[in-house]
């Protein structure tokens, strides 16, 4: 089967109705989107009549009900804009039903701020009576965790005054974006056959994975010695934002910003501090890693432009599936997780929550939205390549995720946290490769163990040393200090050496990178995508070790096999990571994963990925 041509030229009405999602699901017209808008309008005033009454049960009860019969519906009506912008930024009724839905959204979050304030103001004894109450059964979690909270939260005169600060503190984040995406100028390049090109952000990261040494050098150097140019610029917004976050810290009762950023998901101070110990304690086999790509690639030096080409490209040609073909990948793949697994996914690959090809106007990249009441939905921009097949067994990872826990728990606890939302993804990443790995011929093998060990050098070791640096600068600010641009760049160097070795060769021009880190402007985030993925990783061994000692003997196999994995056995690994996907809100990230096997607490995950690593290297080695 020969994939259809769809791309950036071809209309949004020219896309067959087979390849795009079914946005009536949600709603089966415009008209009755209009209406759920309209009563909605009419319904927000009447959370104004508990305000003040909340130390009655009946009315904060009253009031957490009306709350959430809300915010289900605007999840709907914004998803019903939003979805249609998105695969079509040029079509203007998306775009005023988006402005219309953002209005509401806006007018809904102003009439729901008082209620933390009035709970967190009860008694404490009162919040415990009502947590252990039938009636509050559905908010049980909620009264825990704002409880928790209470020592943090401010009167609500104090919180109002706070909350229409924020658009003004958060200039420097404002200011970087305006320079990045609009007033920054990137040189002209030129190509390994001396042709004009261009280097940006939009297309830095393409440039680096190319066969053209000479290109990616001068992408490189031209990317970072503009950065380099506005160095000073960018560490005055860098502070400006690392003091704002300081100060709603202190206000809030915090130590630090640190502190207060990890508290948010109740996750304790020295998780951090272990997570870099512990890739500090794991740093030789990246090193060895780098040491192999430097020797591979048969160069004299390996410079930070070489870090993104891959080993092989001829093992991704065979990869170069229709999406019919890599929806059977996909599902072969993920037999380990069970029977329901499976079916549920067939629903989402055949029944309208795909938007599969790209289109003019569509918004790039791919993402799963979740929509309590209906079902997810998935952008896509599919091609026939390597990177498509994974990414449609991620996005589907999160979308089975946001399915079951949208039907296991109510709605005050079906939405799990960000520190839980990359690793049902990952996991689907990670049993996708491992079924390719064991049905591969060399070359591909070849491939695929080189996806992997990127994937754990840009995730955990790069994500890591993003999440030390983040420590630093944080540091400097609540020791009193501004941050300096030569400072940072010299720091940023040596960070560099230490995690990458002496295979690489750190050139200067590498000590701008900090300066392009979007994710610095929200601080304390990216080591989530490390503790993500070691618990992604966690589960998939654990999952897979199951499963091989499952299975019966060839001589032996006459669909008992089949069966077996089938039949999802209590307390098993697939049972306890099926208990997680269903678990939604309904916890602490931590407890909900320490239920499902995996312990963040200890640095077991992350060793156990570190140790894969280690492993998927030496058979990468072997086979080179």
């Amino acid at each position: 089967m020969n994939t259809p041509t769809y791309g950036s030229n071809v209309e949004r009405k020219d896309i067959p109705a087979a390849y795009q999602w079914n946005i009536h699901d949600i709603y089966s017209t415009q008209k009755e989107w209009e209406k759920a808008c309209a009563v909605l309008k009419e319904l927000i005033p009447e959370l104004e009549t508990c305000k003040g009454k909340l130390n009655k049960p009946a009315v904060l009860l009253q009031a957490l009900q009306l709350r959430d019969r809300l915010s289900k519906e605007i999840d709907k009506i914004y998803a019903y804009a939003r979805l249609q912008q998105d695969a079509d930024n040029g079509d203007t009724n998306a775009q005023s039903l988006s402005g219309k839905a953002e209005g509401i959204l806006a007018s809904y979050y102003n009439a729901v701020s008082f209620i933390d304030s009035e709970v967190t103001s009860l008694p404490k004894d009162q919040i415990e009576q009502l947590q252990n109450s039938p009636l509050f059964s559905d908010y049980d979690f909620y009264l825990k965790n704002l409880e928790r909270m209470r020592e943090h939260v401010l009167p609500a005169e104090q919180e109002a005054i706070l909350a229409q600060s924020q658009l003004a503190t958060g200039t420097g984040a404002t200011a970087f974006r305006a320079l990045v995406s609009a007033d920054i100028e990137f040189p002209a390049i030129k190509d390994g056959n001396g042709n004009d090109t261009i280097v940006s952000e939009g297309c830095y990261m393409l440039n680096m994975s190319s066969e053209d040494r000479i290109l990616r050098k001068n992408s490189f150097t031209g990317l970072m010695d503009t950065y380099r140019h506005y160095r000073n610029t960018l560490a005055a917004t860098l502070t400006g934002t690392c003091r704002s976050r300081y100060f709603y810290a202190r206000v809030r009762g915090y130590n630090n910003t640190m502190e207060a950023s990890l508290a948010e998901e109740n996750i304790p101070v020295i998780l951090y501090d272990n997570l870099i110990q512990t890739v500090h304690d794991n740093l030789k086999p990246l090193h060895e890693y780098i040491a192999l790509k430097k020797e591979t690639l048969g160069y004299d030096e390996l410079h930070p432009y070489d870090l993104y080409v891959p080993l092989s490209h001829e093992g991704e040609n065979s990869f170069a599936f229709t999406f019919e073909e890599a929806c059977e990948t996909v599902k072969n793949a993920l037999q380990p997780l069970g029977k329901a697994y499976i079916e549920t996914l067939q629903k989402g690959m055949t029944e309208g929550w795909i938007d599969i090809y790209e289109n003019k106007g569509k918004r790039s990249g791919a993402y799963s939205w979740g929509v309590y009441g209906v079902h997810p939905f998935v952008l896509l921009n599919y091609q026939p390549r390597y990177n498509s097949i994974s990414t449609l067994a991620h996005e589907l990872g999160h979308s089975l995720h946001s399915y079951f826990s949208n039907r296991a728990q109510p709605y005050a606890k079906s939405d799990y946290s960000i520190f839980c939302a990359e690793v049902a993804s990952t996991t689907n990443e990670n049993l996708l490769l491992e079924y390719l790995l064991a049905n591969a011929d060399k070359t591909q093998k070849i491939f695929l163990l080189n996806q992997f060990l990127e994937a754990v050098r840009t995730t955990v070791y790069r994500q890591v040393q993003f999440a030390e640096f983040e420590k630093y600068i944080h540091d400097k600010i609540t020791a009193g200090e501004s941050l300096q641009a030569e400072a940072l760049e010299q720091y940023w160097l040596e960070s560099n050496r230490m995690y990458y070795g002496p295979a690489l060769a750190v050139d200067q021009e590498l000590g701008s990178e900090w300066s392009r880190i979007p994710h610095f402007y929200t601080p304390f985030y990216v080591y989530k995508y490390a503790t993500g993925y070691s618990a992604a990783t966690a589960f998939s061994e654990a999952i897979l070790n199951e499963t091989e000692n499952r299975k019966l003997p060839d001589t032996q196999d006459n669909g008992e096999t089949e069966s077996m994995m089938n039949t999802i056995q209590p307390g098993s690994a697939v049972e306890k990571y099926l208990a997680f996907l269903h678990a939604g809100g309904s916890d602490y990230s931590l407890d909900i994963l320490k239920k499902a096997g995996v312990d963040l607490n200890t640095p077991k995950p992350v060793q156990v990925t570190l140790e894969k690593f280690t492993r998927k290297l030496n058979e990468l080695k072997e086979l080179l």
